[in-house]
């Protein structure tokens, strides 16, 4: 087990090589972009990776406060799933029942594998990998898609 020094380390150092390995690929629109803090345009959905021992995961967060514009913004991503699914190549779990610290509902789609385990120095590479194509074929479809979402918002 390690010290909580060399955990803290240990994540920094993951995070960097994979900070550095996506410096290689710009956004699909062709700007650089910040991998780790996807910039989704929308206050409330947020684009989070997952990484521990028990699941590799890009976790796609439709977090709107208004119970109104969530359930919106949900219907219409289920509008677009089969395009979605069809530009990930993977399918996804949709889950309309996650909740918040605070209790406030939110609805995830989840792109995961847990075949992997992060603490796992092995795995690092195939989880690298697992989250580089994810993460590109997801700003592939989003980058395409996402006036439609800023337009049910604004």
């Amino acid at each position: 087990m390690l010290s909580k020094e060399a955990k803290k380390e240990f994540n920094k150092d993951f995070w960097n090589t994979f900070r550095k390995r996506m410096r290689a690929h710009k956004s699909s629109n062709g700007r650089g972009i910040n991998w780790l803090n996807y910039p989704s345009d929308v206050k409330s959905i947020f684009i989070r990776l997952e990484v521990d021992k028990r699941i590799v995961a890009v976790n796609f967060d439709i977090q709107f406060k208004d119970p109104e514009i969530l359930d919106i913004v949900w219907e219409q991503l289920q509008e677009m799933k089969k395009v979605m699914e069809a530009t990930m190549e993977v399918e996804a779990v949709w889950n309309p029942d996650c909740y918040l610290p605070n209790g406030q509902r939110f609805y995830r789609i989840q792109w995961s594998t847990d075949k992997l385990n992060y603490n796992n120095p092995e795995s690092h590479e195939e989880i690298y990998a697992f989250l580089e194509a994810r993460l590109l074929k997801f700003d592939e479809f989003y980058q395409e898609f996402k006036e439609i979402v800023i337009n049910l918002v604004h």
